[in-house]
């Protein structure tokens, strides 16, 4: 058996375009446009590619971009103020602070100072909460792609054994809680857990999110399984090369999985889809409409 590639890159067009269509709508029939904020802190490298594709989506999209680059000297002060104004403005529908931080800043304090209806990344305390306790909220943009995709293969996932690898708050532990607001059965796994192999071989659904490059093997797997892996991992490749990896040993997993994710061009494209699902769902809501996605 050889698994299905799920085709991340696909799914979040098709993802995209639906959200397009629903803001050319909030546009046509109630003239609001929404509009991103996202903070960016400093010059990290790899933090400034990533604020430039999202603001191409955005563009795309048909919303509003608003970008603001502090130094990376900026005080904290600075930068709460700068939240402060973006949720007071009725221009904006989302805000991002481009994590990480500086080391003089307490991220989780910025993250605490966002409005909640605009906390597009789904990292604030109230979303936080909401999710686990079940009610409506803003949800992580990576894990609320894990699940899209998963059910891109298996559209009900109630009943199945997911069992998810990592317990961060950004990923291991919302993408246990959607999959949980699915009914699957779920065990979360992390570096303290004895036997990961046997555990994974009872997965009928596997998310891999602990930043460990092919650490899951082809036969820890049980066959036929449905394989996320959100790790991006720079290695050495041939002749000195680097090359991107996954969490899970690819070539080895998808003789056995069922279906698994490509790293990259799986979970990644996911990620800026949702968010700007997200930013449409938050202006619907600031504006007192319900979201057709």
């Amino acid at each position: 058996m050889t698994a299905a590639i799920i085709d991340g890159k696909a799914i979040a067009a098709a993802l995209r375009g639906k959200v397009a269509g629903e803001v050319a709508r909030l546009k046509r029939d109630h003239g609001i446009t929404p509009g991103l904020a996202v903070v960016l802190v400093g010059n990290d490298p790899a933090s400034e590619v990533y604020v430039r594709s999202k603001s191409r989506a955005v563009i795309e999209a048909g919303m509003a971009p608003c970008d603001h680059k502090l130094p990376a000297t900026a005080s904290e002060h600075e930068v709460l103020a700068l939240v402060a104004k973006l949720n007071a403005d009725p221009a904006v529908s989302g805000i991002l602070v481009q994590l990480p931080l500086p080391p003089q800043i307490d991220a989780q304090k910025v993250i605490a100072s966002i409005d909640p209806m605009k906390d597009v990344d789904g990292f604030h305390p109230v979303n936080v909460g909401r999710l686990s306790i079940g009610l409506p909220a803003l949800t992580p943009c990576t894990p609320t792609g894990c699940v899209m995709l998963a059910k891109s293969v298996q559209p009900s996932l109630g009943g199945l054994d997911a069992v998810v690898i990592g317990r961060s708050n950004i990923v291991g532990k919302p993408v246990a809680q959607l999959l949980l607001a699915e009914n699957a059965t779920v065990t979360i796994a992390h570096s303290k857990t004895r036997d990961l192999a046997a555990l994974c071989r009872r997965a009928d659904i596997l998310v891999a999110a602990i930043g460990k490059p092919e650490l899951v093997r082809g036969h820890w797997l049980k066959p036929g399984a449905i394989v996320v892996d959100v790790g991006i991992n720079r290695v050495s490749g041939e002749g000195g090369k680097s090359k991107i990896v996954g969490d899970v040993a690819f070539d080895e997993a998808k003789a056995l999985a069922g279906a698994i994710t490509p790293v990259p061009g799986g979970v990644g494209p996911m990620t800026i889809a949702c968010l700007m699902l997200n930013t449409v769902r938050a202006a619907c809501a600031l504006n007192g409409l319900k979201a057709s996605l």
